[in-house]
């Protein structure tokens, strides 16, 4: 007789984010996908990176000899240098932060969830999203017993995403009393840009509220409304006293340095004891990626103005290919509301004014990646 799975594996589906790669495996003659919906970026490594890639076991380098060590559980200080050094090239002070390597943001955000909100099983202090928000936070959430609560953003007609009014979100932080908040001011999965204006008012009402201020910077630097770059460490004291010690940024290799697979992330914050804590909490898991690490450490030694050099590049690749994409889907399906392309790589198709009540939007994907086909110069994409 087989075991019993636990309560948790029996209601355990897929995230939404890779249903359909799953879906999409099991065709036995898949047409060309142009997209499955996982964020996988395409495009090599930075330069940097990649010549460490490529010279990884050559003799007199690190791994020469074949040897593969555990690294300190923080990370190596060339990892954390690096992460330091890329948050410094966008302008903004790095004093007083304390930076531990994880694998990828992922492990990340599970080390925030345990160590800003309540207690596992409990309704305590739970952490507060902005619908429609990155499905990765609710299914950690889920994973270790934590309780999230949202405030709704919306989107306009005109293709604008707008959050709540500043007393609505001051309602919900009195009411549920979150342990943190979490913001993404380069959204996944919106493309929604949050200027440093409205991170300011947020973190006004951290401080006001007792609540930390997770801030996923995962596309830093990706933004596309020709503003300044915005981030949780170019809030000062001045500007909102009380701030420090209450803040967090999640970091990754992943999206601007095009290196999703390397799994390397980082956890920023100007709190030491937290950083002390999450280090400990994650001594169970003995190290990140040594490779990776070495790898992404390469941006540790790079000069501030060929790192930002990067990010013009990067902007300029995905600015036009997120306006291409939102003049076509106009032009293919008049009616459509499209997400303004102001951040990061995505964008929201919203079919409201095309379908019935009754469209459901994880069925069609659902279609689309098991059965669906369609021909684009003799050739069968989906």
């Amino acid at each position: 007789m087989p075991g019993t799975l636990s309560a948790h594996f029996s209601q355990c589906e897929p995230s939404a984010i890779r249903a359909a790669q799953i879906e999409f495996a099991k065709r036995q003659n898949p047409p060309e996908v142009i997209n499955v919906a996982i964020g996988n970026v395409s495009l090599p490594m930075h330069p940097a990176m990649a010549e460490r890639l490529r010279n990884l076991g050559q003799p007199g380098k690190p791994f020469g000899d074949g040897i593969v060590k555990y690294t300190q559980a923080v990370g190596t200080d060339e990892a954390r240098s690096a992460f330091l050094n890329i948050i410094a090239s966008s302008g903004f002070d790095t004093g007083g932060l304390y930076c531990q390597i994880t694998d990828g943001g992922s492990q990340a955000m599970e080390l925030c969830l345990i160590g800003t909100c309540g207690p596992a099983g409990s309704s305590e202090r739970p952490l507060l999203l902005v619908d429609a928000a990155y499905t990765n936070y609710t299914a950690f959430a889920k994973r270790l017993g934590r309780k999230t609560v949202s405030i709704q953003r919306t989107l306009s007609e005109e293709g604008t995403f707008s959050l709540p009014s500043l007393e609505a979100i001051r309602q919900a932080m009195a009411t549920h009393k979150p342990g943190a908040i979490v913001v993404i001011p380069y959204d996944n999965p919106t493309g929604h840009f949050y200027p440093q204006d409205v991170l300011i008012d947020l973190a006004k009402l951290c401080v006001e509220h007792d609540v930390w201020m997770i801030s996923d910077e995962a596309y830093r630097e990706l933004h596309y409304t020709g503003s300044s770059p915005s981030s949780v460490w170019c809030i000062t004291e001045e500007q909102v006293p009380g701030i420090s010690g209450r803040r967090i940024s999640i970091e990754t290799a992943s999206k601007v340095w095009n290196a999703c697979g390397l799994r390397i992330g980082g956890i920023v914050t100007d709190h030491p004891e937290f950083h002390q804590r999450s280090v400990a909490e994650y001594t169970a898991n003995l190290c990140p990626n040594a490779l990776g690490q070495h790898i992404f450490g390469a941006l540790a030694h790079e000069n501030h103005a060929d790192l930002r050099a990067w990010y013009e590049k990067q902007r300029g690749y995905y600015a036009g290919m997120m306006q291409s994409f939102t003049q076509s889907m106009h032009e293919e399906l008049p009616g459509v509301i499209v997400s303004s392309p102001d951040a990061s790589l995505y964008s929201v198709v919203d079919v409201r004014r095309l379908v019935s009540n009754s469209f459901q939007a994880q069925a069609f994907v659902h279609a689309c990646a098991s059965e669906g086909s369609a021909d684009l110069n003799g050739k069968p994409y989906t």
